[in-house]
């Protein structure tokens, strides 16, 4: 419904534009995307299936693996579908309360993520630098809630924004999204209402996920890395170190990328629309593409059982 100075109220359907500038060839943007989004649901898949089937791998760091797997399949489920059928098949509406899902999903399952990057980082610690009682300490029991609460978390921080545009903002001066999929700021800055206290809850529940679980990460493992060093052997410093590798590579990716993506989209104003979509985009699929990729390459047993299908094949 029109208002009269041009404003939408409560629109029913958004549109999508995809890439704005790129248009022309987003058509071609999607293989490369169609790639990674393929590699990252086999390359998941495969981890989840070998951590099933092979007892040995019913560990604590295997098993948030496969959480992260799990996670990393849903995330890229949540928007390379949708992003593709823009790219492909000029597929842009979508209506208001499932873009509002959509977006509740994609940011539900970053901050998931990142609850699992911390769960891992917290159990290399352990491991490490109180390996006597990692065994009790990690016991399925502290497992399980640790998955319950991380999805936890992420829900109940997330849900609020859901809220604030679903009841809160009424009007917008346009129904089109300059944008591949629905993100919290994409939706918020179409409305013509002072939308403060939807940047400040946005930037609240940034900064709670990814502040609290950075800390703790970054202490962890400089925990590690004290305790590593003074080992008295080079061959348990290496092996110790080598443990934490394939962490350390998937916490740079998942954080570097997100961050740069979050300041850009918030504060580049002077960078290019476009720039702006390919990097969120990229930091939804990247993560996902080389998590079992890192994981594949540099955790022997993981590598081990991939060598064992091939030759049973």
């Amino acid at each position: 419904m029109l208002r009269p100075n041009g404003s939408v109220f409560t629109p029913s359907v958004l549109t999508l534009i995809g890439i704005p500038g790129l248009e022309s060839v987003q058509c071609w943007i999607g293989i490369p995307f169609c790639f990674m989004y393929l590699m990252a649901v086999i390359g998941n898949t495969l981890i989840l299936v070998i951590i099933k089937y092979e007892n040995s791998l019913h560990s604590p760091m295997y098993i948030f693996l496969a959480m992260l797997g799990a996670t990393d399949i849903a995330l890229s489920t949540c928007i390379l579908p949708r992003m593709l059928g823009i790219f492909w098949f000029h597929l842009t509406e979508i209506s208001f309360d499932a873009c509002l899902l959509q977006m509740w999903l994609i940011h539900s399952f970053q901050a998931t993520e990142s609850g699992v990057l911390l769960a891992m980082a917290l159990d290399r610690y352990v491991a490490i630098c109180n390996p006597l009682r990692h065994a009790s300490i990690f016991s399925q029991k502290l497992l399980t809630h640790i998955g319950i609460g991380v999805i936890l978390r992420a829900v109940v921080l997330v849900a609020p924004c859901i809220v604030l545009i679903k009841y809160r903002l009424k009007f917008y001066r346009t129904t089109v999204i300059s944008h591949s999929y629905c993100e919290h700021m994409a939706i918020v800055k179409l409305a013509t209402e002072d939308i403060r206290i939807n940047k400040i809850l946005g930037l609240f529940v940034a900064f709670t996920i990814l502040g609290f679980d950075i800390s703790f990460i970054t202490l962890s493992y400089f925990q590690i890395f004290v305790t590593v060093f003074q080992l008295p052997q080079k061959e348990a410093r290496l092996k110790a170190f080598n443990t934490c590798i394939a962490h350390i590579c998937v916490f740079l990716q998942f954080y570097l990328l997100g961050f740069f993506s979050f300041f850009t989209h918030r504060f580049g104003s002077h960078i290019p629309p476009y720039v702006h979509i390919l990097l969120s985009s990229l930091y939804l699929l990247v993560p996902p593409f080389l998590n079992p990729i890192v994981y594949g390459v540099k955790t022997k047993q993981i590598r081990d059982q991939i060598s064992y299908c091939k030759y049973l094949e």
